[in-house]
């Protein structure tokens, strides 16, 4: 292999990947809290600002609450140990979209 072919397939590569990351919006106007875990008890860790969308890892359980988008104890895991409630994010479903947490 070449150093132009190994850098096309490192390309091709990325864009898979960033092809398979679905991106879901945060609810208009809101700065979204973002959480250390899968609840309001939980320590706030930054805060997203408005207009934000957030790539959804993997859900799971925790504090019921209420938001724009109904009302729900799902929560986000959007980073390594930082959640949003569902209830902010626009995923077009009533339930879980991406695979449970472990």
């Amino acid at each position: 292999m070449t150093a132009a072919t190994d850098t096309t397939a490192a390309e091709e590569a990325t864009a898979t990947v960033q092809a398979a990351v679905r991106l879901y919006a945060v609810a208009p106007g809101v700065r979204l809290n973002v959480r250390s875990g899968p609840g309001t008890q939980y320590g706030v860790v930054r805060t997203l600002p408005e207009g934000a969308s957030v790539s959804i890892r993997c859900q799971r359980p925790g504090t019921t609450v209420s938001g724009p988008y109904g009302t729900t104890n799902i929560w986000d895991n959007i980073a390594g140990g930082q959640f949003v409630s569902d209830a902010y994010v626009y995923t077009g479903a009533d339930g879980y979209v991406a695979p449970r947490c472990s």
